[in-house]
């Protein structure tokens, strides 16, 4: 029980901090452009990283093959799905965006299995790929066509679970062999994807002052906590309760942003987008063994 409550106030808030990200963005976008969204918010993040790593003293790798291939993990990880995300968020709402975020299992299990091909694709992988692409179906409700939203929109805004889908494996291929510490990793990722795209944020990251404390907050709370401190938070689950717990965080990201979206951003929902979310985390909870259906074969 006491190792229960050590980690759950954790989990709580790393819930609250990661599905907060979409109505945070809505704020930035009030003053920022989607540029100027994905720059801020890492870098404020790296700026914490920096310090919680300098405070722990940790020595960060010179290998140039490893800072390449980092490099190369902070664009698909960071630079673009934040410049994505952002971008899909000016014409969807944050609602809509959380549920989408839900697509991130069901894309890493893709990529994991048919592109990388690190693994070998099980009979449960499969069923579950074919759950969650229904379920993808359902949340851009296909037979409405798009409804409201942009074509341009929700393709930035699957462009961006694609991002992280490729990601995952390629992390795991490429650089979780070279053993670095996850402090470490993130925040080497942080601060390139922040280099990267100061050049852009100076030419046209932003669109006018901000007015608001609400736009300065928004700011502040999606850089610091949601890219910085929620990631220190979701350590100390992963070492407390283990990755399975620790991964399950994503399966509850999306009710906190329909939930937040709603209450605070006067956003509408249809039955076919939470029904939808439904259904790709049912079928990536199947692909990733987290639900077994009848008896475990045999290999």
């Amino acid at each position: 029980m006491e190792k229960t409550k050590s980690w759950l106030p954790y989990f709580i808030a790393v819930i609250f901090a990661w599905g907060s990200t979409f109505v945070f963005i809505k704020g930035c976008l009030e003053f920022l452009t989607p540029v100027g969204v994905a720059f801020t918010r890492y870098a404020l993040g790296a700026l914490f990283m920096v310090l919680y790593s300098a405070r722990l003293r940790l020595k960060f790798p010179r290998n140039k093959q490893i800072l390449a291939r980092i490099f190369i993990l902070s664009l698909f990880f960071n630079s673009l799905f934040g410049i994505l995300l952002a971008l899909a968020e000016t014409e969807i709402s944050s609602a809509l965006a959380g549920i989408g975020a839900s697509i991130v299992p069901l894309m890493t299990l893709f990529f994991v299995a048919v592109v990388f091909r690190s693994e070998k694709l099980t009979f449960e992988q499969i069923i579950g790929l074919i759950i969650g692409f229904i379920g993808a179906l359902s949340i851009f409700g296909v037979w409405n066509g798009i409804g409201d939203n942009p074509w341009w929109a929700m393709l930035a805004l699957l462009a961006a679970t694609v991002c992280y889908g490729i990601a995952y494996p390629y992390s795991k291929k490429y650089i979780l062999p070279y053993g670095l510490k996850t402090e470490v990793l993130v925040t080497t990722q942080l601060c390139f994807s922040a280099i990267t795209l100061l050049p852009l944020f100076l030419l046209f990251g932003v669109k006018q002052a901000p007015q608001t404390l609400w736009q300065v907050s928004s700011a502040i709370c999606v850089g610091f906590i949601c890219s910085g401190i929620a990631f220190v938070w979701n350590l100390k689950v992963l070492e407390a309760a283990g990755s399975i717990i620790a991964s399950s965080v994503m399966f509850l990201v999306p009710i906190v942003s329909i939930g937040l979206g709603v209450t605070f951003l006067n956003e509408s929902i249809t039955w076919n987008e939470p029904v939808g979310c439904a259904i790709v985390l049912f079928g990536a909870a199947v692909g990733q063994g987290r639900i077994q259906l009848g008896a475990r074969r045999n290999s």
